[in-house]
């Protein structure tokens, strides 16, 4: 019945205007804004919809991922620009996690949400 549907996702967040700032400048994507929600243009044509919710609660598990070749470039980079990485059990002093998988730091938009940097292999 879908095989054919562009199908997106999609997720909330409390402030449109915050995650504008966070996702655009911050992260440096291409968003548009329209009817009060944000549009996050990812490469691969793989738009990702924003919205608004008043009570918004944050997602607990990983919403985005962004595949890097340079996990200490990005985390650094990231860093330089205020975001501060997750400090879970078994990461690293910049909040690396390197013990098995790809390596992976994680981290929140304004929100709370949940995103993370890893490292393509």
């Amino acid at each position: 019945m879908f095989e054919h549907t562009r199908a997106f996702s999609g997720f909330s967040v409390d402030d449109i205007a915050k995650a504008n700032q966070f996702y655009g400048e911050t992260l440096g994507l291409r968003v548009s804004e329209e009817h009060g929600m944000l549009t996050l243009h990812i490469a691969g044509d793989r738009d990702t919809l924003v919205y608004p919710k008043p009570d918004h609660t944050p997602a607990a598990y990983t919403i985005l991922n962004f595949p890097v070749a340079d996990i200490e470039a990005a985390v650094d980079g990231l860093a330089a620009r205020g975001v501060e990485f997750e400090k879970y059990p078994h990461v690293d002093e910049k909040g690396i996690f390197r013990e098995m998988g790809p390596l992976i730091a994680w981290f929140r938009d304004p929100a709370g949400n949940v995103l993370a940097v890893l490292q393509e292999d």
